[in-house]
């Protein structure tokens, strides 16, 4: 009796460990099911049109070394001009035009310089003046060309005559094309935005003293200041991308029409860094004087998987993307980022050529999350 006992406490440990063994793997099936449904999102043709959203094959290409740096943007040559005195006088500023950001026109009146008040370099005189040396001139020149005419002055008197009539007429046409109720009128020669005025209304100028400057703001000069150890890639520079910081939009070079326009070949003591300067279209209203982030490509034999930069979701200081199962069905999976030219970022780990992910709309599948999960027992997406 007592080993019939024995044997049936045995037989009921063993059958009980069994079943919690089966248990167990259920659960870590159950476990399983639960993961692959967190991954897996529906987001439907019908979804996907109602937004922007794009997908793009995840391939293995050509990606440039990249150096990152900030850039100042600064006005090209030709693009500005500055305004100078044409005489010695007080400055009345025009009252539409008399603060930095406002729009002119070429020949549109900007501010006039009134001398009339000064006992030197009197406006009014030194036109009155001119006026008088032209017409005496332009007497004495009529006078020995008719002389010539009887040979009563000679040739050299002539020439001598006709040269004294055309600086005198050159002199007062000047003063007469910018003068009028006894003051000089200054115009805007070309059209663009007033960028900066360094005088105040009623101060006195000088002949030649900048006024203010004019910019149309159309061409800019991007340029940054490299630490010497990139100077050997510098001969190797293909193009770059520029991230504009208040709107965090990323432009090519190519997209603004750019071009790169130099980068030292030296440095000093006093300025060690080396200077790169890229010009480009100002198509996208970049404001003169601010600071953008560049993004320098320099020529590489490297390969490596990348995506674009509004593929990748990040989530608690992990990177995702959304790789896509079917037409309506995406998986988001963890990635590892490698660096970026600012369009697109290098994919180290978590992706594989062939695949291919979401690279517009990302966000928009993020949201879908807690919403549309999938059933996968189901075979199919709802």
């Amino acid at each position: 009796m007592k080993l019939y006992n024995l044997i049936a406490i045995l037989l009921f440990t063993t059958i009980m460990l069994a079943g919690c063994g089966n248990s167990k793997n259920h659960n870590t099936h159950d476990d399983d099911d639960d993961h692959t449904d967190t991954d897996a999102f529906v987001f439907t043709k019908k979804q996907q049109q109602k937004t922007q959203f794009a997908v793009e094959d995840v391939r293995i290409e050509p990606f440039d070394a990249i150096i990152r740096t900030a850039a100042q943007v600064l006005p090209s040559q030709g693009d500005e001009k500055i305004v100078t005195a044409k005489a010695g006088g007080t400055v009345a500023f025009s009252t539409d035009f008399a603060v930095a950001g406002k729009a002119v026109k070429a020949g549109q009146y900007l501010f006039s310089i009134e001398s009339s008040e000064l006992t030197d370099n009197n406006l009014n005189i030194r036109y009155v003046e001119a006026e008088n040396e032209y017409m005496r001139a332009k007497k004495e020149y009529e006078r020995k060309l008719d002389l010539e005419k009887d040979k009563i002055v000679s040739k050299q008197d002539l020439i001598k005559a006709e040269t004294e009539y055309k600086n005198a007429e050159n002199i007062y046409n000047n003063l007469r094309k910018s003068f009028s109720g006894g003051k000089q009128t200054i115009t805007a020669p070309i059209s663009g935005y007033i960028t900066t005025i360094f005088v105040r209304n009623g101060e006195y100028v000088e002949t030649g003293q900048p006024v203010l400057v004019i910019s149309q703001n159309s061409s800019l000069f991007i340029r940054a200041e490299l630490s010497p150890k990139y100077f050997s890639a510098l001969g190797n520079i293909t193009s770059a991308n520029i991230r504009i910081m208040n709107t965090n939009k990323t432009y090519s070079l190519e997209e603004l029409n750019g071009k790169l326009l130099s980068f030292g070949k030296s440095a000093d003591i006093s300025n060690p860094l080396i200077p790169v300067v890229f010009q480009i279209n100002n198509s996208i209203d970049l404001l003169s004087g601010s600071v953008v982030e560049l993004y320098i490509k320099t020529q590489t034999s490297k390969r490596a998987i990348t995506v674009s930069n509004e593929a990748i979701i990040e989530e608690m200081g992990s990177y995702f993307v959304f790789v896509e199962l079917s037409d309506e069905t995406f998986e988001k999976r963890m990635v590892t980022k490698g660096k970026t030219d600012g369009l697109r970022t290098e994919i180290t780990d978590g992706l594989s050529a062939g695949e291919h992910v979401v690279s517009k709309g990302a966000i928009l599948i993020k949201l879908t999350q807690s919403t549309e999960e999938l059933d996968v027992h189901s075979g199919h997406s709802h």
